[in-house]
């Protein structure tokens, strides 16, 4: 049976309360292998190295959070825990700053951390939906909470998931479009990006999309999958145009006969 993300994780707080961090650490590395981490799943994976001394690959999760979710006040503030006792003092000043400017700044009518945190609460409830099979009470869940923490690109990416679901391949595409636009580097998105084009009947971008995925991404199986199946639909390799031959040359010369045969 798969086990969903949302589940693991779930289960990883329960290890990470009971003080079993290296139980928790299992879990979500679990989480991360699947390839549909997001932003709190690397915050625990963070905390959890952090408290089994490995404050080299706490900081590594904490940035991978960050990346997903620049306002995560909690990430900035634990990270700049581990960088202090790094001995790099400057950059925890720098991440504590940050956390304050965020935890004054306003969305919605909301503090930011009021706002994170309900944005939070909507996607639970989207998740919830989503088990019970409502997606459209799910996908509309989500959207609010992109509207209270339109940066959280690991929502937006759980949101184009869903639309896929849902069979709008169209409306999932411009979410991942969205993503990859504002971090390249989030190569499951990007992945998903090329299934929303080939279900969206754009067999050549999904193509273009996944070919870049396999240079950024070698190891990926789930790429190669999806170029074995773009293969199986007749969609043509991508390949460099070659040029038009000169206008001349498909024209009989003046005045010229053909030969018979």
């Amino acid at each position: 049976m798969d086990v969903s993300p949302e589940h693991l994780v779930g289960q990883a707080r329960e290890r990470f309360q009971l003080h079993d961090y290296y139980g928790a650490i299992h879990l979500l590395e679990e989480v991360l292998a699947s390839g549909r981490a997001f932003a709190d799943a690397h915050h625990l994976l963070g905390l959890s190295y952090s408290l089994a001394g490995q404050n080299d690959k706490a900081l590594a999760q904490f940035d991978q959070a960050l990346e997903l979710n620049p306002n995560y006040i909690e990430a900035l503030i634990h990270r700049a825990i581990v960088l202090n006792e790094l001995g790099r003092e400057d950059e925890a000043d720098a991440a504590l700053r940050r956390a304050g400017q965020l935890s004054g700044e306003t969305r919605r009518g909301f503090s930011s951390h009021v706002a994170a945190t309900l944005a939070n609460l909507r996607a639970a409830l989207g998740d919830a939906y989503a088990e019970a099979g409502d997606l459209p009470e799910a996908i509309a869940q989500y959207q609010a909470a992109l509207g209270l923490g339109p940066t959280f690109q690991d929502l937006r990416y759980k949101l184009g998931r869903l639309l896929l679901d849902s069979g709008r391949a169209l409306q999932a595409r411009e979410q991942f479009e969205l993503i990859v636009r504002d971090q390249p580097h989030f190569l499951d998105a990007a992945a998903m990006l090329g299934l929303a084009c080939f279900l969206a009947g754009d067999g050549l971008s999904a193509r273009a999309v996944w070919e870049e995925c396999r240079e950024r991404r070698p190891e990926d199986p789930r790429v190669e999958a999806y170029l074995a199946m773009l293969a199986r639909s007749d969609v043509p390799p991508s390949t460099p145009s070659l040029p038009s031959p000169p206008a001349a040359s498909a024209r009989a010369p003046r005045g010229g006969k053909r030969k018979k045969t």
